[in-house]
C-alpha cells in the first residue's frame, strides 16, 4: 500500500478566499487520496500552530502573510507552497491571483455602465490592494479617464490585512469626506468586499445614493458580505478553488522531486457577479439608457434589435447612432456582449451542457453561440470552462 503523505494546511477559515482555497485542496485530496491532512481553524494573520513544532510531516500549503511565519516554516526545511501575495520575491513556490485581470474586469464593468468618473478605495500599504489600485488606474488611464485614489497614512506596526482593515474602520470620517468630494456619478472599485461594505455604509450615512451617485464593486464575491450590504454588492469573483487545487498539485510535484517553478502560478478570476450596487445606466440619453436596461433584462430571452426599437420607440438609425456615440458599439453588439457574459458565468459555475447554456443565454443554436464565443474571446467554450473549472473527481 502506498504511503500517505502528511501535509499541513495553514489556510484561514475566516475569509471567503481562504475557504475557497480549502475547497480546492479538498477536491485534490479526494481525487488523489494520497494525503493525510493536518489542519486547525485559523485566521489569516495567525502564527504557526503549536502542534507544528516537532511535527514530522512531508509538506505544507499556507497563506504566509507574516515574515515570522515564513521563518517558522523555512526552519522546517520541507517543501512548502505559498498562496499569499507579497511585494517582494520570497523565493518560495507560490500560487497567486491575477490582480491585473481583476482590476480590468472592474474597470470594464463600470465603464459599461456609462460612467465617466472613477475612484478606488483600498487599504493603503497592503500589497494586493496597492497592486489592484495601480492596475485599475492603468486600465482607465489608457482610455482617457482619471481615477481618484483614496489615500490614508497607515499606522506603524500595522503589518497585516486585518489590522489595516481595523485601522480604516476607525477612519470612517476620512472615507466619508473623500467619497463626498468625488464627482458624481462615479464608479468606485474597492480592494475587497469588506472595504466595499464600509463604503456603502458611509454612503448610507451621508445620504449618497447607491448606485445612482456612487456605483460600487468589490472583490472576492463573499456572498455573506455581498448580501448583507444595502444595496447588495456587485463583486469580482476570484477562483480560490482553482488556486487551492493548483497549490496542492504543485506541492505533490515538489514532493516527487520536481524542480520548483521560477515564477508564481497565476490564477485568472472568474468574472463579475452583478448585483444592485452597480445597477446604474449613467448616460444622458434617456432612450439609450432605456435600451441598455431593456437589453440587460432581456438579452438572454433571445431578443433582437427590433424588440429594443419597439420598447424605446425610436428609429433604428437614430438608436444606432446614439449607441455608437455614447458606448462605442451597436445595440446588436450590446445584446451579444450581455449574452456572452451569461455564457461565461454558466460555463464557470455549472456543469450544464453547451446546448442548455445556449438556450439559457438566448442563442437559437449551439453552433451560433460557440462561433460567437470563439470569435469574440479567442477560445472555445470548452477551453474557457477547462481553464476556469477544476478537474472532475
Amino acid at each position: 500500500m502506498e504511503k500517505r503523505r502528511k501535509i499541513a494546511v495553514l489556510i484561514e477559515w475566516s475569509r471567503a478566499y481562504g475557504r475557497g482555497v480549502l475547497r480546492g485542496i479538498s477536491r485534490y485530496v479526494n481525487t488523489h487520496r494520497t494525503w493525510q491532512v493536518y489542519q486547525t481553524e485559523r485566521g489569516l494573520s495567525d502564527e504557526a500552530p503549536g502542534w507544528l513544532r516537532g511535527w514530522d510531516g512531508d509538506g505544507i500549503i499556507a497563506r504566509i502573510e507574516s515574515d515570522r511565519l515564513l521563518r517558522q516554516l523555512r526552519r522546517m526545511k520541507i517543501p512548502t507552497v505559498d498562496l499569499f501575495e507579497h511585494s517582494h520575491a520570497r523565493k518560495i513556490p507560490s500560487v497567486i491571483t491575477n490582480n491585473r485581470s481583476i482590476a480590468h474586469m472592474a474597470a470594464d464593468h463600470l465603464v459599461e455602465r456609462g460612467l465617466e468618473h472613477f475612484a478606488y478605495c483600498g487599504l493603503p500599504g497592503v500589497y494586493s490592494s496597492d497592486a489592484r489600485s495601480d492596475c485599475f488606474v492603468e486600465s482607465l488611464s489608457s482610455r482617457g479617464y482619471e481615477v481618484s485614489v483614496y489615500e490614508n497614512i497607515r499606522q506603524p506596526g500595522e503589518k497585516f490585512i486585518s489590522t489595516a482593515e481595523d485601522h480604516e474602520l476607525r477612519c470612517e470620517e476620512a472615507v466619508a469626506t473623500w467619497v463626498e468630494s468625488l464627482p458624481k456619478p462615479v464608479g468606485l472599485m474597492a480592494c475587497n468586499d469588506l472595504r466595499a461594505h464600509q463604503v456603502l455604509m458611509v454612503c448610507s450615512e451621508r445620504n449618497i445614493a447607491v448606485p445612482d451617485e456612487v456605483a460600487v464593486i468589490g472583490v472576492d464575491n463573499d456572498e455573506l458580505i455581498c448580501e448583507l450590504c444595502h444595496p447588495p454588492l456587485s463583486s469580482i469573483e476570484q477562483n480560490p478553488e482553482r488556486a487551492g487545487y493548483e497549490a496542492a498539485a504543485l506541492l505533490d510535484r515538489l514532493l516527487d522531486g520536481k524542480t520548483p517553478p521560477v515564477a508564481p502560478i497565476v490564477i485568472e478570476p472568474l468574472g463579475v457577479v452583478h448585483r444592485q450596487s452597480t445597477d446604474v445606466v449613467a448616460v444622458g440619453d434617456a432612450d439609450v439608457a432605456a435600451a441598455i436596461r431593456f437589453i440587460r433584462d432581456h438579452a438572454c430571452d433571445g431578443i433582437r434589435v427590433g424588440d429594443i426599437l419597439a420598447h424605446v420607440q425610436t428609429s433604428r438609425s437614430t438608436l444606432e447612432r446614439r449607441f455608437n456615440g455614447l458606448l462605442g458599439r451597436s445595440p446588436k453588439a450590446e445584446i451579444l456582449r450581455t449574452q456572452l457574459d451569461h455564457v461565461k458565468q454558466l460555463l464557470s459555475t455549472t456543469d450544464y451542457s453547451l446546448e442548455k447554456i445556449a438556450q439559457l443565454s438566448g442563442f437559437s443554436y449551439t453552433e451560433s453561440m460557440c462561433y460567437s464565443f470563439k470569435r469574440t474571446l479567442g477560445q472555445t467554450p470548452g477551453q474557457y470552462r477547462n481553464a476556469a473549472r477544476l478537474p472532475k473527481s
